[in-house]
Order: structure tokens, then C-alpha cells, then sequence
């Protein structure tokens, strides 16, 4: 039996019954983790690495999306990797995922350079701990780079990935200039975008990149996502996304939450 402490929630992901554990009064998933899930290709043999997995939702969206060999998700707070950790044994998927209680900056103490096919992360949105009340906090760490910072993940995934290994990313499209630099300084030239526009007369506030180790020099830019109809309801392909048809769980609040 899998412990649920009282102050917890165990929710359905109407996804081949697999579920997550999560604290609501830290930090839960968002659409942009069911994004990213679905934006990331993985093979039969392939090992990957996550980088900030929270409460492991990704990995465990992925082991009901696709085959691969194993995913591990590093997650520096403890609290958070304890979740994730309970999560997979929820799901019977200790096989398949190893949470990793470290520091990603510290990855390669756990796992070969040059040994994994991908490398993902919804990695915190903003920059540094300025103005931030207490630093600490479940939710600052989520969302601010207080513990890491986006050229520590691009360094590290470049290290760790195997030439032509792919590197899956979700941002805000203010950092794509940064995240552009500093993937081909280390290595990753961007090769897929995606922007995710809240509504269609709105402009992007999310994008989805994939970077190829050693690819060649040419960006394929998608058509944008749009989340909601005029009305407010989400648009067809966002369903497709979910695969289901119960998502009024997941509100407007939660997309781009980091």
C-alpha cells in the first residue's frame, strides 16, 4: 500500500488509470506539462533523462504515451521527489522510472556522459529570487531559478545526450533568444518550435523547442497551438492532446503556471 499523507490528493489522469500524487498547497501540474509530454518522442530502447520532474507527471503521462527503456527524473526537493517517488510505486512503474532526490546540475554524478538518447524539462519560467518572500518555498523553487539556471539544463543536457540525441524543452517565448544562444553554444542546434497561444487572437505565452546534439542548421517552425475556443472551452486538438473527456480538472489557473 502506497502511503497518501491527509494532506494530499491522489488524482486520476484518465490515462490507462494511471495517477499522481499531489500537495495543493505546493506546486501541481499545469497544461504545459501535458504539452510537453506529448510534444516529446521516445523510442523502444531509448533512455532519458528528466530534469525537475515535480511530482513526476511527465514521466508517468509518457509511460502511458509511448515504449522506452527508462526515464530517470532528477528532482532536487525532497518533498517533491518523495511525491514523485510514492507516484511511480502507485502506478507500478519503478521498472520504468527512477526519481532521482539531486540537484540536475549534479546529474552527471548519477548517469554516464554521452549515455542518453533524450533529455526533457519544464524547467521554472523565471529568472532568479528577486523579490521572492521566502526562497524556500515549495512553489518558488518550482517557478523561479533559484536552485538552477536554464544554461546549467542546456549544459547538463548536452553532456549527458548522445550525438543526435534530442532535447525536449518548454518556455515562455520571452526566453527563446537565451534558450536559442545558449543551446547551440553547448552543442544543440534547435530544430522544432512550437508556440501555444492561449486563444487565437492572443499572442503565445508558452512554446515548445527540441533541440537535436550536432544537428544540422535548420528550424521547422509548426502552427501555432491554440488552447480555447472563442467561448472559452479548450479547441479540438487540446483534447486530442488529453486523450480524454474529462479535462475540466485541469482550469485556466494551472496553464503556465511556472
Amino acid at each position: 500500500m502506497v502511503l497518501v499523507h491527509a494532506h494530499e490528493r491522489v488524482d486520476d489522469l484518465q490515462l490507462d488509470g494511471l495517477k499522481v500524487i499531489q500537495d495543493p498547497s505546493g506546486f501541481c501540474f499545469g497544461i504545459d506539462a501535458v504539452l510537453l509530454s506529448n510534444f516529446i518522442k521516445l523510442k523502444a530502447k531509448d533512455v532519458a533523462v528528466e530534469f525537475g520532474t515535480g511530482t513526476g507527471v511527465i514521466p508517468i503521462l509518457l509511460s502511458g504515451k509511448a515504449t522506452f527503456r527508462k526515464i530517470m527524473a532528477f528532482e532536487v526537493q525532497s518533498q517533491m521527489a518523495d511525491m514523485a517517488n510514492r507516484s511511480v510505486l502507485l502506478n507500478n512503474l519503478q521498472e520504468r522510472i527512477e526519481i532521482v532526490n539531486a540537484n540536475l546540475v549534479d546529474s552527471l554524478d548519477y548517469i554516464g556522459a554521452g549515455s542518453v538518447d533524450v533529455v526533457f524539462s519544464n524547467p521554472p519560467y523565471m529568472t532568479g529570487s528577486g523579490g521572492l518572500k521566502n526562497p524556500s518555498d515549495l512553489k518558488a523553487i518550482s517557478r523561479h531559478e533559484v536552485l538552477c539556471t536554464l544554461e546549467d539544463i542546456v549544459d547538463k543536457a548536452s553532456k549527458l545526450l548522445k550525438f543526435r540525441g534530442n532535447f525536449y524543452l518548454i518556455h515562455r517565448p520571452s526566453r527563446l533568444v537565451d534558450i536559442f544562444a545558449l543551446a547551440r553554444q553547448y552543442g544543440l542546434e534547435p530544430k522544432v518550435l512550437r508556440m501555444i497561444q492561449p486563444y487565437a487572437h492572443k499572442k503565445p505565452n508558452i512554446c515548445l523547442i527540441k533541440c537535436v546534439k550536432g544537428g544540422n542548421s535548420e528550424l521547422t517552425v509548426l502552427e501555432p497551438l491554440v488552447v480555447y475556443t472563442p467561448e472559452g472551452n479548450f479547441t479540438d486538438e487540446i483534447y486530442d492532446i488529453y486523450g480524454m473527456e474529462n479535462i475540466t480538472a485541469f482550469t485556466k489557473e494551472e496553464e503556465g503556471t511556472r
